[in-house]
Parts: structure tokens; C-alpha cells; sequence
């Protein structure tokens, strides 16, 4: 009864996530909450199971009917069920008045038995400290920071003296939550909202006075809360663990407190201390600058290093504009002149993920043209997706399924480790766009409003590497210019001399005709060096008459790999440094277009046996792909005959794998083959 229970109330919130049109969110809900055989699809049977054929036909009636059926049913609720009067006059004191509950100790006891409501920052049973909080009794070694920390949590502090009385009725439950909120304050983090209005300070950093209707407030009703309070022989206090002496000790209190609002009504200071209030007002509360958030002690010690470090890197990297020398060389070796400007698809691509719930780890890819680039860049991101980020217990197809921040942060060292690699693991350049430009324009330069806005920035150490690209992952991953920029970063990493040292023709360019990869970039990508082949070493060919011309190859094996459908044409040879990378990762070059081939076991690298049978993955961000492809291939003794399968027929993915696997049978698992 309870999974039914369970999967109706879900289905119920995708139904109205769906007529909201709210997408993202119900890929976020399907990822952490899976749908099963058991969750209802159909709305016409969602509405037979909760029983709303009535309301929804009434509905339907009005002028505006509502979209969803839990409007439907809220609304329902709202104007045709009364509440018990009883139980809204005790919320009512709790939320507006609570000091009021306690005018006798029959109304104590009974309201705090009542009082249910857990997990909410105004509830009594979640205070935890049961004396007023003073800013000057702060430790010493608190930064500023921590000291607002403080004060925002004593706002949401209770009277002492409502404190007291509930603390005498703890749960093993509520002493969890003690626990764990000394733990978050220890770590200068609140549980709850946070707000701007906790604490208001005037310009020599003391606290302001509060509001004389509350200071009145409070003075009023000092003497009538002592008469309703149970004496007990201790108290336990919320975040030290300390113990008190019961009622003298809350007298004492009462007395501090009055003494605290005499001083404020004569418009003078407290000495030593000062009084904070208990919360804010209602309608004090700026509900958009809340903050809401879970957060694991390991990301919050991860946030708060990065934070550290990203504070201190700003002010120590410093960055040299472009100039129009540089800008030339650029264009002459990306694009073969200045006067040529960047493809619209390369200014308009960005290395953006997939919202899809089965392909988040893939790249987008708007228009042709970048593919090189992206695949690249893909091939790198599953790496460290799939084998080098710690993901606890996620394996196999959960590593697929990454939360926004784990692939950004895989998008960041694929990123750094690409143009470390191509600064020969001794330097790196990033580019980034500074918004204005740098020089103007003269002679025959073509100015196009990109590489006058870029600054660079040079780094010796991997380290600082990571952090600056982790301070402008923005402008990669979601900026216009980010496939251009990590091209150009690459290129400079490299530098542009060596990258046409390591040309067959020194003026071969990187984007040829119709904006399209060429292989010197994505070699350059892949390997760190702009070679154009993709065989394994140099070859010298005798051309006659003593002249020897030089094709340059792969040099050692690489991380990831490339298979090519020119091979199985015989245009072109990959050799085994390619073929057999480190990681079974792929890039595959077919058409003229790179996708990615991959793998989730090492192993089938490194078997030796004849007969296999094994799973890849394939994602093609161009092909506006919606969902998984899984192809199962079986090599040697189980692999069928595929021998009667007419030519035209086999996808030119089957070709591109079997020169890698001889005779492999590629079964597309009831997808549609891509021919």
C-alpha cells in the first residue's frame, strides 16, 4: 500500500511539473527518483485512481480552469475544507505571539505537547540556546564573517525562558538535531534560510537598536512569563552543553533583559552587550534573497577552499592583452589570413551539456562545423567521468548521470589537461574574453570583434592552471565564444611556432573549408601536437634525387583514442597508439564529422582473449540525439555471419569499429542503425 501510496503522489507532481512545462525539473526528479513499472503515465487514469472525475469536470467549467490536478485538488482544499479552529489558534501563538502561550503552566505543558511541527527554522523544539546571545561574547578568533554568522543565529533564537521549557522535553530525535547543528555551526553554516535582514549593523559595526514597539513588547511581558514557568533544577543549553541553575538563573536572565531594554527606551547602549531579536517580522522577510541549500560536509569544505583560493588568485594573475601582431598570426594559422573571419557556428558554440536525463555527460553541438573541437573535448569530459572523479558508490551507467556540478567540474579539468598536454606539460596559456577591445584595427586586418576582446594568461603550474580555468568556466561552458577561445588557448599553449613545426605543410591551417575541424587540430586536442597524420611515428618518404619528405605521426600512445571510416577505405592508416588508447574512449571520424565511441570496462583493452563480447556507447552531439545508444559487439566466436548483409546497409559505425575489432558483429539493441 505505501509504494502505491508513493508512486501515485509522484506521478501526481510530474503531471504538474509537466503542465508547468517545467522540463529540467522533471529530469532532475526522474534522476533522483526514478519511475518504475508501477508509476502512472496516463492523466485519465490519475484522475480515476484519486478520484477527481467530479472536480475536473467542474473544472472545466470555469472560464480559467487549472492546468494540473494538484491545483486542482489545492484548491479544493482550500475553499471547501474548514480547518479545526482549535489547532489553527495554537499555530496562530506559535507563529505570531509565542511568548503569550506561556501566561500559565497548564497552557505551557499542553502547547508543547501539542507541538508536533518539525524541520522548520521558527519551530521552539529546534532552539538552540537558551540565554540571550551577546555579539562581544563572541570567540576572539572569529573572522567577520563568522561574527554575522552568530548574530543571524541568535535571531532565530526564542525567549530564554520558551527555551527552557522545552528543553526539558527532549527526544533522542531532537538531540540528533542538536548534534547536528553545532556541527553546522562549527562549520559557519546555517541549516535554514539565511537573510539579509538577520543582523543590521550601523557604520561603525554595532549592532542597531531594535524597534521600540518590540523593546516595549518585551518589557510588558517580562513579569508575566516568570509566573508561568515551571521551576526545574537545570537547564540545557542548545549549543554549548552547559548546564544552569533553573529558575534563579532564568530570573537573572529576565532581569538582564529588562536592564538591556531600559538602556535602549533612554536611547543609550548596553554595556558590554547587546540584545538581538528573536527573528524577523514577517513581512520584514525578503523571501528572493533567501537561500536554500543541502550541502555535504565535503562540498562545503571543497566550497570553501576553492572560494579561498579563487579570492587569492584574482589579485595574483596577471593577464596581457592581445595585439594585432598576435591577432595575424592566429588568423593566418587557424584560418589561413587575416582578412577571414571566424565561422558564425564557431563564434555561436559553446561547450554546453545535454538537459537530456540519459545523456547529461554529453556535449551539444548547435551547427556543423566546431565538430573536431567538441568531440574532443567529449572524449576528455567522459575520461574523467567515467575513471578519474570519485563518484562514492556510483557505477557502471550512474557515472552517465552526473549532477550539473560534477560535470562542470569534469569539463574543467578536461579543459586544463588538454592544454597542459599541449604546452608540453611544462606551460599553458588560457584565453578568455575581457569584454572590451584591446587594439584597433588597421591595414588589412579583418576586425570581427573576437580576438580584440581576448587577454591571456600565462601559467607554469598545473595547479593554478585548474583554478584560473575553474574561475572562468562560465565563459567555456556557457559564453558564445567558448569553442573558440579553448581552440585559440590550445594553440598558444602550443605555440604558434611549433604548431607549424609540426605541419607536413607548414601552410595548412586548422579550420579548413567550410569551418570544418581539420586533423592537425584535433591531433593537436588529442595529442598535444599539431601533426596531421594518424599513424604511429615519422615516415620519410624518398621522393628521388636525395630529397626525403617527412610525414609526422603519433609519437606514443594517447589517452583517448580515434578510429576512422578513411580506413576502411584504405585512405589512411591509424595506427596502434590511436587504435589502443589508454582509456576506451574513442573519437570517430566519419564524413567528414567526429562523434564519440566509448566504453565503460579498461579490460577490453588489455584481453587478450579472441572471443569477446562487450558494450560501447555512442553520442553524437550534432545528431540531436534523445537517447541512449548502446551497441553490444561480439568479436570471434560470437560474432553471427553478417556476411549476407548487403553493403549499403551496414552503418558506417560497424565499419569504423571493425577496424579496430576484425569481423565484429555490431548488434544496435532495437535502436535505429544511423546509415
Amino acid at each position: 500500500m505505501a509504494a502505491c501510496i508513493e508512486e501515485v503522489s509522484s506521478s501526481l507532481v510530474r503531471e504538474y511539473l509537466s503542465r508547468k512545462g517545467l522540463k529540467r525539473t522533471i529530469a532532475c526528479m526522474d534522476e533522483e527518483h526514478p519511475r518504475t513499472e508501477a508509476s502512472i503515465n496516463n492523466r485519465s487514469h490519475l484522475r480515476q485512481i484519486l478520484n477527481l472525475e467530479d472536480l475536473y469536470r467542474k473544472n472545466k467549467e470555469h472560464n480559467c480552469p487549472l492546468k494540473s490536478l494538484l491545483e486542482i485538488i489545492v484548491k479544493y482544499h482550500i475553499t471547501n475544507v474548514k480547518v479545526d479552529k482549535i489547532n489553527c489558534n495554537k499555530s496562530d501563538f506559535l507563529q505570531s505571539a509565542p511568548i503569550r502561550l506561556f501566561d500559565s503552566p497548564a497552557v505551557t505543558s499542553a502547547v508543547v505537547n501539542d507541538t508536533k511541527v518539525k524541520g522548520l527554522r521558527s519551530d521552539p523544539e529546534e532552539v538552540c540556546c537558551s540565554k540571550p546571545v551577546s555579539i562581544s561574547s563572541l570567540p576572539e578568533s572569529k573572522s567577520p564573517s563568522s561574527h554575522s554568522f552568530w548574530a543571524a543565529e541568535a535571531e532565530n533564537q526564542m525567549d530564554p525562558l520558551v527555551s527552557a521549557s522545552l528543553m526539558d522535553k527532549q527526544t533522542p530525535a531532537f538531540e540528533s538535531t542538536q548534534k547536528s547543528r553545532a556541527n553546522r555551526a562549527r562549520r559557519g553554516l546555517m541549516a535554514g534560510p539565511v537573510t539579509k535582514t538577520s543582523l543590521s549593523t550601523n557604520s561603525k559595526g554595532q549592532n542597531q537598536r531594535l524597534p521600540k514597539k518590540d523593546e516595549d513588547y518585551r518589557q510588558n511581558n517580562a513579569e508575566p512569563l516568570m509566573a508561568g514557568v515551571h521551576h526545574k533544577s537545570s537547564i540545557t543549553q542548545g549549543n554549548s552543553g552547559e548546564s544552569t541553575r533553573g529558575c534563579q538563573d532564568l530570573r537573572k536572565a529576565s532581569e538582564r533583559q529588562q536592564r538591556g531594554n531600559s538602556y535602549k527606551t533612554e536611547g543609550l547602549d548596553s554595556p558590554k552587550t547587546q540584545k538581538v531579536r528573536s527573528g524577523p517580522e514577517v513581512s520584514e522577510l525578503n523571501v528572493s534573497e533567501m537561500v536554500l541549500d543541502d550541502i555535504s560536509d565535503d562540498d562545503l569544505q571543497e566550497v570553501s577552499r576553492a572560494s579561498l583560493q579563487r579570492t587569492a588568485a584574482d589579485h595574483s594573475f596577471d593577464g596581457r592583452p592581445m595585439d594585432q601582431h598576435m591577432a595575424t598570426e592566429l588568423k593566418a594559422v587557424l584560418l589561413g589570413s587575416c582578412v577571414k573571419c571566424f565561422p558564425l557556428e564557431w563564434r555561436s558554440q559553446a561547450f554546453t551539456f545535454s538537459e537530456m536525463h540519459d545523456l547529461r555527460y554529453g556535449i551539444v553541438q548547435k551547427k556543423g562545423g566546431p565538430c573536431g573541437v567538441l568531440a574532443s573535448v567529449q572524449a576528455f569530459v567522459l575520461k574523467m567521468l567515467l575513471f578519474e572523479c570519485p563518484h562514492g558508490i556510483d557505477t557502471g551507467l550512474q557515472k552517465l548521470r552526473p549532477s550539473n556540478t560534477a560535470r562542470t567540474k569534469c569539463l574543467v579539468k578536461a579543459a586544463a589537461e588538454i592544454l597542459w598536454r599541449a604546452g608540453e606539460e611544462r606551460r599553458a596559456t588560457v584565453v578568455i574574453n575581457s569584454g572590451r577591445n584591446h587594439f584597433t584595427p588597421v591595414g588589412h586586418y579583418k576586425s570581427e570583434g573576437v580576438l580584440e576582446k581576448m587577454t591571456c594568461f600565462i601559467f607554469d603550474n598545473f595547479n593554478n592552471l585548474l583554478l584560473f580555468v575553474e574561475q572562468h568556466i562560465e565563459q567555456f561552458e556557457l559564453g558564445p565564444l567558448g569553442c573558440i577561445l579553448l581552440t585559440i588557448s590550445a594553440v598558444l599553449s602550443r605555440s604558434i611556432e611549433k604548431v607549424r613545426e609540426d605541419m607536413d605543410v607548414p601552410t595548412a591551417t586548422l579550420i579548413g573549408a567550410h569551418g570544418y575541424c581539420t586533423q592537425e587540430l584535433v591531433n593537436l586536442l588529442v595529442c598535444g601536437r599539431a601533426v596531421p597524420n594518424v599513424f604511429d611515428d615519422d615516415i620519410e618518404l624518398d621522393s628521388g634525387k636525395g630529397n626525403v619528405t617527412l610525414l609526422k605521426g603519433i609519437k606514443s600512445n594517447c589517452d583517448v583514442g580515434l578510429l576512422s571510416l578513411f580506413e576502411h577505405y584504405n585512405i589512411c592508416k591509424v595506427g596502434a597508439y590511436l587504435k589502443t588508447p589508454r582509456y576506451p574512449i574513442w573519437l570517430v571520424c566519419s564524413e567528414s564529422h567526429f562523434s564519440v565511441l566509448f566504453g565503460l570496462q579498461r579490460e577490453l583493452l588489455t584481453s587478450q582473449d579472441q572471443s569477446l563480447q562487450f558494450d560501447l556507447y555512442y553520442y553524437d552531439g550534432l545528431a540531436n540525439q534523445q537517447e541512449e545508444i548502446r551497441l553490444t559487439v561480439s568479436v570471434g566466436k560470437w560474432s553471427p555471419s553478417f556476411k549476407d548483409v548487403g553493403a549499403d546497409l551496414v552503418p558506417p559505425l560497424d565499419l569504423c569499429i571493425r577496424t579496430r575489432w576484425n569481423d565484429a558483429y555490431v548488434n544496435w539493441n532495437d535502436t535505429e542503425p544511423i546509415l
